[in-house]
């Protein structure tokens, strides 16, 4: 006899059968004939396997009658027909293996979304956080499901790096010198040559410039994992360590580009439906309503192609009371991408040609010497769910982008060492996992979608 999971006995166990589940208490019950029912729940799904336990049993006074919620248990039985699920659990032993006391504070009743972030280390056990991660992991096998079906090569670039491929300044400094009595230099300055890598080290916002490196060598690659920004924000979109989903294509234009990204969501939209069926009907009945309507739609819907030319056209005709008007060299608002994808076009778009002021040095100038060859692909109920572009291969523009953007050219000397030796164009985007994650789910909060949030002021558990 081994233990088997809830989930798998929920869907296909069989009458008959004899079981091991181990799992935690989310209630329990007792009737006036001599039996008790305890629902037993182990993460692997929504709902609960309801044990059946009769006074005969040896321990029961003293042990099955004083089961609280939250007490971990291992139950022996036989399953039989149930009225309210496929099957039930008639048992011949119920072991206590860990009490919980009655200060157990996810007892049996609603609990806020805010009171669940003070306690994390327990919080998966409810529906909601037990569901977000059950979702957050089919995610995660599909999208390396979708890039090793592409014929990409996962690759994994530093967490420690000396590069801002961002340029927004927004980093976590990574040092061992003595915070209280650093070495100083002759000027008076914290002298970074005394430190551990010898130079200015930070945790990494993007692998995006070191795949450039990997993808003009192995043409598909892709990175997945944490990226950090030191951002002092406290929105219900930031968090100050996720993950990233970054892929790099060499010989590879911004149509190309755009195709994939297309895919990519449809892909991993189309595996959630399948997989996470009673989770995100959860989601849908308590979180977002439509949700998997809304889901469905962007799984089985073309995407829509509109330069930033265009939207800002549709948008300023459109007669509507923006909270910021848009004009033409205006970086676009949730509420213009969410008006484009819910009320002009209903379907999701990806928009292309951004102005090149204000833009990140490694995209491509467009022949117009105004515009990029970047794109962001936007969805319903969100906005932006993936921003990406081709990259600028020509080592000139690449130069002239240096200096507009007062980055001295020898602290990239590797990254100019791309364009001058077999240079190719290439293109690639990002995207953060936990934006998707909130999409899918429907949940409206970040920190919600992580087991341990790291955000401003707040890194205790």
């Amino acid at each position: 006899m081994r233990e088997v999971r809830i989930s798998q006995l929920l869907n296909s166990g069989e009458p008959g059968q004899t079981v091991v589940v181990e799992g935690w208490v989310r209630s329990r019950r007792d009737s006036k004939a001599g039996l008790s029912f305890i629902d037993v729940n182990d993460g692997s799904s929504l709902n609960s396997l309801q044990i059946v336990a009769q006074n005969s049993l040896t321990n029961y006074q003293d042990v099955i009658t004083q089961l609280t919620t939250g007490s971990s248990v291992v139950v022996r039985g036989t399953l039989v027909k149930a009225r309210k699920a496929r099957v039930e659990v008639e048992a011949t032993s119920v072991e206590l293996v860990g009490d919980s006391p009655a200060d157990y504070p996810l007892q049996k009743k609603g609990h806020t979304f805010e009171f669940l972030r003070e306690k994390a280390h327990l919080r998966p056990r409810t529906n909601s956080l037990g569901a977000v991660m059950r979702v957050r992991h089919e995610l995660a096998m599909a999208i390396h499901d979708f890039f090793r079906e592409q014929g990409f090569i996962w690759v994994h670039t530093p967490i420690i790096t000396a590069s801002d491929a961002e340029g927004a300044g927004e980093l976590f400094r990574v040092t061992t010198l003595d915070s209280k009595t650093p070495p100083l230099d002759d000027n008076g300055n914290i002298d970074r040559k005394q430190d551990f890598f010898g130079r200015d080290t930070f945790l990494t916002v993007s692998g995006q410039l070191e795949g450039e490196a990997l993808a003009c060598a192995m043409g598909r690659i892709y990175t997945f994992g944490p990226t950090f920004r030191a951002e002092n924000s406290n929105t219900a979109r930031h968090a100050s360590e996720f993950w990233m989903v970054e892929p790099e294509m060499a010989f590879c234009d911004t149509v190309g580009n755009q195709n994939l990204a297309e895919a990519f969501i449809k892909h991993v939209v189309s595996h959630a439906l399948h997989r996470c069926e009673e989770d995100l009907a959860f989601f849908d009945q308590r979180i977002e309503k439509n949700l998997i309507q809304s889901l469905t739609h962007v799984a089985e819907t073309p995407f829509e192609r509109m330069t930033y030319t265009q939207a800002i056209t549709e948008l300023k005709k459109s007669g509507q009371s923006f909270e910021y008007p848009p004009e033409w060299g205006r970086a676009l608002q949730s509420e213009h991408e969410r008006y484009l994808c819910e009320e002009v076009l209903k379907k999701p778009i990806i928009l292309t040609d951004y102005p090149a002021e204000g833009t990140a040095f490694y995209m491509r100038l467009n022949d117009d010497g105004k515009t990029v060859a970047n794109m962001d692909v936007l969805v319903p109920r969100i906005g932006e769910i993936i921003g990406g572009s081709q990259r600028e291969e020509r080592e000139d523009v690449v130069l002239a982008k240096f200096k507009a953007h007062k980055i001295s050219p020898e602290d990239y000397w590797w990254y100019l060492d791309l364009r001058r030796y077999g240079t190719v164009p290439h293109a690639g985007f990002g995207l953060g996992f936990e934006r998707l994650v909130m999409y899918v789910t429907g949940m409206k909060n970040i920190r919600d979608v992580i087991p341990f949030p790291r955000t401003p002021r707040s890194a205790e558990f």
